[in-house]
């Protein structure tokens, strides 16, 4: 594993904001199986359980907030990363309308307390700043939304995350300019925004298929709503494996990346919620559900689209698995943990990588 993407990543200090999530949890297992001297930072594991404290990984882990500019600056200073993936974010919709300061102030803040401190951090050489695919100004027509769309967002969460993409272009452009790289500066700057991931270890509140797999472990009925809303579903490792590729290419010097990119699946794979669930059910018997209607006053959109293409043609970067197989995966991931009590997490890495070497993907070359 550590020969992936040019063993770029091996013995090189990285660092993650939002390690101890869902997302941040599984690309610090990539991370450290690669070679990576990995340090986290974060709050504590949101959820119990939890995938951070399921894989008992050796890294150093902070716990603390992003929100805290100088605790986060003193951490960069102290462990001199040359990379750093920043996840840390406050993830949900319906949270956002709940607790709309937090929303901003972790989700813009955090981006502004990052970016700051990476200006008094000499050996930092790239940052990959991850916000959402939700950060655009979405009119829920059949438009899937390139990096050039407007930015935007309806919801408190959509809304910061569309202010997290402004936030790292300005800093960008004021100071990291890409025309001035290796001339005034050493860092590149990109953003990623990925569609609705899934994958084995989330246990978040609001979410489908935690609210599915919570309720089997219950053996109740999971509340399932907005049943033909679609989204761009994937697996969590296929946007993991897009910010790792863009990360390569940043730490290789290439300027031309260090600018916003799309990572989703095929235009054809972004289904409703009622077909996932239907797919799920063929996979686990014990899976029941009830659709209920959303409350008045919490707006959620019904259609989402990304195109990725500049991703596909550019980065080099594609899809591994279809939906279909990322749900399979997810579910077998529940399955073992529920009923056999097993973490299988590093065996589905590797099934990955390896169904990426089949397709003969640049970073999966072993």
């Amino acid at each position: 594993m550590k020969n992936l993407f040019g063993q770029i990543y091996k013995n090189r200090k990285v660092l993650i904001t939002g390690h101890t999530g869902f997302k941040g949890s599984w690309l610090g297992l990539w991370l450290s199986r690669m070679g990576a001297k990995v340090v986290g930072y974060a709050l504590a594991p949101p959820t119990t359980p939890n995938h951070f404290e399921l894989l008992n990984l050796e890294y150093t882990s902070v716990i603390s907030d992003v929100r805290d500019g100088d605790r986060l600056q003193a951490v960069i200073a102290e462990q001199q990363p040359e990379i750093i993936f920043h996840l840390a974010a406050q993830s949900l919709v319906r949270r956002g309308y709940h607790e709309p300061v937090e929303t901003f102030s972790t989700n813009v803040m955090g981006v502004v307390n990052l970016l700051q401190a990476c200006r008094q951090s000499p050996g930092l050489k790239a940052v990959v700043v991850v916000t959402s695919d939700k950060c655009y100004e979405n009119m829920e027509l059949e438009h899937a939304y390139c990096e050039s769309d407007a930015l935007g967002g309806y919801d408190t969460y959509s809304a910061s995350k569309g202010c997290a993409e402004i936030v790292t272009s300005s800093y960008r452009r004021s100071f990291f300019p890409v025309e001035q790289y290796t001339r005034k500066h050493s860092v590149l700057i990109a953003s990623a925004r990925a569609g609705n991931v899934i994958g084995g270890g989330d246990w978040s509140q609001d979410r489908l298929i935690p609210d599915i797999v919570k309720a089997v472990g219950k053996n109740e009925k999971a509340i399932i709503r907005n049943p033909d809303s679609t989204r761009p579903w994937q697996h969590t490792l296929e946007s993991l494996s897009g910010y790792l590729l863009l990360g390569q290419r940043l730490l290789e010097g290439k300027s031309e990346f260090a600018e916003a990119w799309n990572f989703g699946p095929d235009r054809q794979e972004s289904v409703t919620v009622k077909s996932i669930v239907d797919k799920l059910r063929e996979h686990w018997s014990r899976i029941e559900v009830d659709f209920a209607s959303e409350p008045l006053g919490m707006h959620e959109a019904e259609l989402l689209k990304l195109d990725c293409s500049k991703a596909f043609m550019k980065l080099g970067w594609k899809p591994v698995w279809n939906i279909s197989e990322a749900l399979k995966m997810t579910i077998e991931w529940y399955q073992m943990f529920y009923e056999n009590h097993k973490v299988i997490s590093e065996q589905q890495l590797l099934e990955y990588i390896n169904a990426a070497a089949r397709k003969n993907l640049e970073w999966a070359e072993l």
